[in-house]
């Protein structure tokens, strides 16, 4: 028997940053895969424990739980400056699933979808999906959008991608480029999808959401990078009442409602103290700070990254495969696009003492 397979689906990769991750040998220190290594702060496990023992286990609504929602709305208020009512946010099954909804909701057979390049793996393989056609949107020598090339890109164009921070780059677009983006896609009428999920780890800059900027964007956010809950699966994403409508769609019958007990734990992330998303911050700065310097001693040239919990190194292919075959996981810049592939992806989302340890594997190599 022959099975014939979707087209859309057969001409996409399993994502480059898995391989790499389940390839790795024992005693391999992992500075390859985006997970916090921080445990999720106890006042959220306990809100969701009390939400199993009270029975709180069955479908919520589509959209999510109206108290959480009406936090979110408030977070967007009160953090970000932008005006999202409760009815304008959808909770989902984390990020992923809000980008797969947008993609899936908004775009037709050929729609151009402009991706950062290099640029988070789900970006362009979701377009595919969607029946869309990535296009690859060049950064600067300092990894940032490069604005005046994405503009000539936009004709034509249904929706353009904003990452900021940024994954695999760290860096965080200013508030003038993210203005100047929004201003000329709203002219295109071409539609923003900002993803916000590293907004928390920024080092001497501030985080600037897009939607001050003009009313046809897509907010995308998580609790999975601020509050340490990847595994808990639990995203959001906010529009206008328009695109929400035709989200909802996609989101119920693709997975009717996110985890109701993720739900509760994120009402608690939301409305309680927010002590330890400084305390991560502080330490991913930290490793920021000892990482960036440690490859700076061996050699690397490269802009300091200004948020997420990645560093963005040129390096030649050769070296990048000594360096996991040694023990150290790290990620090519290929995982990312077309436009680094002599770059390679370190994750500092990890021990301070890994990160010393892959130093010296490293300067091992190099010296």
């Amino acid at each position: 028997m022959t099975l014939k397979f979707s087209e859309r689906v057969a001409g996409i990769e399993i994502s480059g940053i898995r391989k790499i991750f389940e390839a790795a040998g024992p005693g391999s220190i992992n500075l390859g895969l985006g997970q916090p290594d921080f445990d999720t702060p106890q006042y959220i496990k306990d809100a969701a424990i009390r939400a199993i023992h009270e029975g709180k286990t069955g479908y919520t609504t589509n959209n999510g739980l109206p108290e959480l929602r009406a936090a979110i709305s408030r977070k967007f208020k009160n953090e970000n400056g932008t005006k999202y009512p409760p009815d304008q946010v959808i909770v989902t099954a984390g990020a992923s699933e809000a980008l797969h909804i947008v993609m899936q909701a908004l775009i037709n057979p050929g729609d151009r979808v402009l991706c950062p390049d290099p640029g988070f793996v789900s970006y362009a393989s979701l377009a595919i999906i969607a029946g869309g056609t990535p296009v690859s949107m060049p950064l600067t020598k300092t990894l940032h959008i490069d604005v005046e090339a994405a503009k000539k890109l936009m004709d034509k164009a249904k929706i353009m991608v904003i990452n900021s921070p940024g994954n695999p780059t760290g860096a965080v677009e200013s508030a003038e480029s993210v203005k100047a983006l929004v201003e000329y896609a709203a002219d295109k009428n071409v539609t923003i999808v900002s993803d916000e999920v590293y907004e928390h780890f920024i080092y001497g800059k501030k985080h600037v959401s897009a939607a001050k900027f003009g009313d046809n964007v897509i907010t995308i956010n998580a609790t999975s990078k601020t509050y340490a809950m990847t595994g808990w699966r639990l995203g959001y994403l906010a529009a206008s009442p328009e695109i929400v409508g035709q989200c909802l769609k996609v989101h119920q019958y693709c997975q009717a409602c996110a985890t109701s007990i993720s739900q509760y734990a994120a009402v608690a992330a939301y409305e309680g103290e927010q002590g330890a998303v400084k305390v991560m911050r502080d330490e991913y700065e930290v490793r920021r700070d000892l990482i960036w310097n440690g490859l700076k001693q061996l050699g690397f040239d490269f802009p300091k990254p200004e948020g997420a919990f990645y560093t963005f190194v040129p390096m030649k292919p050769a070296l990048t495969q000594k360096i996991i075959e040694a023990g150290v996981i790290v990620v090519p810049g290929t995982a990312f696009g077309v436009n680094a592939p002599e770059y390679t992806r370190f994750s500092y989302a990890t021990s301070r003492q890994n990160i010393v340890e892959a130093l010296e594997r490293i300067g091992n190599l190099v010296k």
